[in-house]
């Protein structure tokens, strides 16, 4: 029989029962969704999450709301560091400068807007004018097939292209233009800063695809006479 005080505490949280991995040690239900969304390039939806933790989907979603909370925190980071104790712990702890987003039906890390501007900076500072190889011919895919996705480009070139992606996202030339209603995928497509480099006012200027493909479309249309 369940006592009021039972019943007040409510069902036991992950917060007090670790997740139970073979062979690691016991996890806790926070920090073990923050690995996964860490390391995650796509966003992660409260089912797909829910399954990898072996943890029912109410659960999932207290920790994100947990995780989203801890993020956003309420004090500045300062100089010298406050976030040890005193101040920021009494706030709630220091605001990052990463935010959990929902996007898409899932879950995925963004840098928050007010930094966009120093990390886009940052990153064409440190890259190389070079692309190679892979990396052109995917860019070429985005260019005439966009709005595309990750798994459609990599279909259509036969071969993984997740770290070519994310080259071309840190040099600015492609950029998460929509989600698909039904997969929840992100989609891709080319910036202005693509067109800047090509010397081009617009895709419409790109060369017609037809007659530099050797036999075959394989993944693309064919221009309309």
């Amino acid at each position: 029989m369940t006592s009021e005080t039972d019943a007040a505490v409510g069902p036991e949280v992950s917060v007090v029962t670790p997740l139970d991995v073979p062979g690691q040690p016991r996890l806790d239900l926070d920090r073990a969704l923050e690995a996964l969304l860490f390391v995650a390039d796509e966003p992660q939806s409260l089912v797909h999450l829910a399954a990898a933790v072996a943890r029912p989907i109410a659960e999932v979603k207290a920790a994100i709301a947990r995780l989203r909370a801890d993020y956003d925190g309420g004090a500045p980071s300062g100089e010298p560091r406050t976030d040890a104790g005193g101040q920021a712990a009494a706030a709630g702890g220091i605001r990052r400068a990463f935010e959990l987003r929902e996007v898409g039906g899932g879950w995925r890390f963004y840098a928050r807007e007010e930094y966009d501007a120093l990390i886009t900076s940052a990153v064409l500072a440190q890259t190389s004018t070079r692309l190679s190889q892979p990396a052109l011919e995917t860019l070429a895919v985005i260019a005439y097939k966009q709005p595309i996705s990750r798994s459609s480009i990599a279909s259509i070139r036969a071969v993984n292209v997740d770290s070519v992606v994310r080259t071309l996202l840190g040099r600015g030339l492609i950029t998460e233009v929509d989600t698909d209603e039904e997969t929840g995928a992100i989609l891709y497509g080319t910036t202005d800063l693509l067109l800047t480099n090509l010397g081009i006012a617009s895709l419409d200027d790109l060369p017609p695809i037809s007659p530099l493909l050797d036999g075959g479309q394989e993944g693309f249309e064919r221009d309309h006479l």
